[in-house]
Order: structure tokens, then sequence, then C-alpha cells
């Protein structure tokens, strides 16, 4: 699934590690005609004005306690007042581990009792909708319910709207991501030399500025937190795909993580690693160094970006942030990190319910509140425009230019097919690891792995 994690403490940061990656989507395909054919109507009641129902909801931003837990639970409680016959019991996942958020749903619907709604990683979907059961959202409530929640006055962006499909069907709604940002210590930049108003475009630009960070102001010059076991795929994705493929072909049925375009990408970073530009860090290690002003590019997700901006206060340094870089003269392609939301529920009220909860947390005052206090982009684009939203607080943070830019590039974070999907993103993340930090061959190591990942596959 992908990386989430964060905090201020090593306790904290070392949890915000295994949210980070959380943070981290799962491949979608569009619509069939046939789907797209079939009946709006939706197949669940609407709740009666008295009926009083309650629903579990299970969030893994309810495992952080510093930056993320006191949004949501605010958000949870201002949803209470305006839904008083429905109660909501928040949970943060049951028993994950590594950052796997899926198993805890897992675990609970193999006793029978699973969340409500739930949280889920872009990279599960394709599990979570045939392993797990999830509802397809668009038959519970109907298509036009479904695409009645992407418009309104500040609609989605188009990019986000699909994330959640898979073979014709809503089973997520799309709720928080980012994009690959580069995070910039603007300090070390000018102690360097360097312009942070001009930040590197290209991979090879980042190499030049990284060597005269390490060489004039004595620090690490870049941190790529895309490229180990522990950071998940998501960002992986993006650099494949910026340097020309997928990890995965279209039609789902050949993994492709050791073409000449990812093996490209593991040479860039193994090749920086090598010069001495970038340190052997574990994601909690590489967050706390930036943090305090010790890295002077970090390729991140905008989740981390209260993390930054506190340790930029507390440090004495400036953070600036830019767009990712390219491969040359190819356009860099920025993928998706994140969430949806899932409806578990076999009780048609808890579902109802639970699609209430949904609409509520993907609405206008949700995504104020989760941009302006957490960093995630607010897929509803309209609200940094609108003056009774988010403008005031996005004209006083132009952090958030890159992320949205990216926004209108976005291409999905692809979810590998089958009860294997995990074991195939391992496969393929420590194998790029290893030609990284261990000097093995990147061909080799990507060619071995995709091997093994294979037979992981669904059979035909």
């Amino acid at each position: 699934m992908a990386r989430p994690r964060l905090a201020r403490a090593a306790v904290g940061i070392a949890l915000l590690s295994t949210l980070v990656a959380a943070c981290a989507t799962g491949g979608s395909t569009s619509p069939t005609s046939a789907d797209a054919s079939s009946a709006a109507a939706a197949t669940i009641p609407e709740l009666k004005p008295d009926q009083k129902v309650t629903i579990t909801f299970e969030s893994y931003n309810l495992s952080n306690t510093g930056t993320w837990k006191p949004v949501i639970e605010g958000l949870l409680a201002d949803f209470a007042k305006q839904h008083p016959n429905i109660t909501v019991k928040a949970q943060p996942p049951q028993n994950a581990t590594a950052g796997d958020f899926t198993s805890s749903i897992k675990t609970q619907a193999l006793a029978g009792n699973p969340p409500d709604v739930a949280q889920i990683t872009f990279n599960a979907l394709d599990f979570a909708a045939t392993a797990l059961a999830a509802k397809p959202i668009d038959t519970l409530v109907g298509k036009d319910a479904v695409t009645a929640n992407f418009a309104g006055a500040h609609p989605f962006a188009a990019a986000a709207t699909t994330l959640g499909d898979l073979n014709g069907h809503t089973y997520t709604m799309p709720y928080v991501f980012s994009t690959p940002v580069l995070w910039i210590n603007s300090t070390l930049f000018r102690a360097a030399g360097l312009d942070p108003a001009n930040p590197p475009k290209t991979w090879d630009e980042v190499k030049t500025a990284a060597t005269a960070i390490k060489q004039k102001a004595g620090k690490d010059g870049v941190y790529i937190d895309c490229t180990t076991k522990g950071s998940g795929d998501w960002c992986f994705q993006s650099l494949v795909r910026s340097n020309g493929g997928q990890v995965i072909s279209t039609d789902r049925k050949k993994l492709t993580f050791a073409d000449e375009p990812a093996v490209g990408a593991v040479s860039m970073a193994a090749d920086l690693y090598k010069a001495g530009l970038s340190p052997n860090f574990s994601q909690a290690q590489a967050l706390d160094a930036f943090s305090k002003g010790n890295i002077g590019m970090i390729l991140e997700t905008s989740a981390l970006q209260g993390l930054f901006i506190g340790g930029a206060q507390s440090g004495g340094w400036e953070l600036t942030a830019a767009t990712e870089p390219g491969f040359g003269a190819k356009p860099p392609v920025p993928t998706n990190s994140g969430s949806g939301l899932s409806i578990f529920s076999n009780d048609p009220a808890k579902q109802r319910a639970g699609w209430e909860l949904i609409k509520y947390l993907t609405g206008d005052h949700a995504y104020t509140e989760i941009s302006s206090k957490i960093g995630y982009l607010p897929l509803r684009t309209g609200l940094v425009d609108d003056p009774a939203f988010l403008k005031p607080w996005a004209d006083q943070h132009p952090l958030i230019k890159p992320n949205l830019d990216q926004l209108t590039r976005l291409q999905p974070w692809v979810s590998f097919p089958g009860n294997g999907y995990q074991q195939i993103t391992d496969l393929m993340m420590s194998a790029a690891e290893g030609a990284i930090y261990q000097g093995k061959d990147p061909r080799t190591a990507m060619a071995d792995a995709q091997k093994q990942a294979t037979d992981l596959l669904p059979k035909a």
C-alpha cells in the first residue's frame, strides 16, 4: 500500500513513516460501455429522519496522534452535529503490520465483523474489491449519486474522479492523497551558491545541485523516498512512468518493472548514492534529517508539509517546494499516493450511513481542514480560489502550488492484481533497494524480482 508516516518526536517520526507509505493508489480502469449503460438508481434506501444507526469507521490517519488524528477527530465531531442520528465509532487499523493497513480489514472480515467504512490505500484497491468484498458504491447509491458527489460548487479535479474505479465500478471514493513533491532547504541552497527560485527540473540538475550542497554546505544533497521496500511503490511508479515506462502492462496481465525505464530510474538513484550525494537512510531517518536541516532536497509526499514546516521553524531554515524532476526532455509524470473510502458493511442502513459519512469527508469543509492542517491535496481544487474556504490559507502557503500543478497531470498509482499484490510490491522494491544501496546490478536485480513476482499474478 504505500507509505503513511509522521511526527515530531522520534517515536512520532517512526509512526509517521508507517503512515506516509499508506499515504500512498491502486490501479483504476475506466467504466466499460456496458456498465455505463446500467441503471443509475440506488439499491439501498434513504435513512428515515428518526432512524438511529451506529457505524464503525477505520482510518489509518487515526494512528498518528500528532498531525492527522486531531483533524480527523474534529471532522467526525462536526459530522455528528449535522447527523445526530448517525453514531460513528472511529478506530485506527487493528494490529496492522508494516504499514499494511488492509490486513486489519482482512482480519476483521475473516472474523465476520469488518468495519462498516474503511480508508484503504489505492494499491489495495483490487484486493479490497475482489477478496475483501468492498461494495461497489455506484451500485449501492446509484451512479448519479456518485457523479453528484464529484460535482458541487467546487468539483473534484478531473484526474481524481476515476482513481477508485475498477472493472467499471467505483469501489472507493478518492479521499486523501498527494503527488511527489521536491521539498527544498533554501537555506542550504543559498549556502551552496544555488538559487532556490530556480529549482532542479531534471535528475541531472538534481545531481548538480546535490554535489554543490555536499561540497559547499557540507550536508547531504538529496534523498529520494521512493526506492526502498519501506517506502512502498507509489512514488517509485512515478519515477518509472516519468522515464517512459510502467510497472505492469495496461491489460494488467504482465509485469514490466524489469524493462529499461524502471532499470534507468533505479540506476539514477544508485548513481546518486555511489557519488556520496544521497544517504542510505530509512524513511524515518530521512524525515528526521531533512526536518533538522541536514539534507538539501527530499522527494516526498505533501502530507509531510506540517512536519517540515515545523522543522524549518524550529531549526531556523527556509522551506520551499518544487515539482517532481524529470528524466532529460521527458516530462515528469506524477502519480498519487493516498487512499479512498470504501464500504464493507452488508447492512443497508449502515451502508447508507456510511455513504453520508463518505460524502461529508470528501466535502468542502473537510478538504479545507485536511489541506490546511495536514497538507494533503484539496481534491476540490476550486477551494483554493474561494475566500470562504482555502484561499486565505493558500495565499499564505505557496507550498501547495507544485502539488496542485501536478494534479492536472496525474496518472494513477496502479494496484497489482490478485491476493499477492503486497508480495509483488515487496519483491520489486527490495530489488530496487538492493541495486541502489547494496551494489547489485540494476538490470539483473529487477529481472530476477520480476521473474519471482510473475508467479504471484492470478492465473488465467
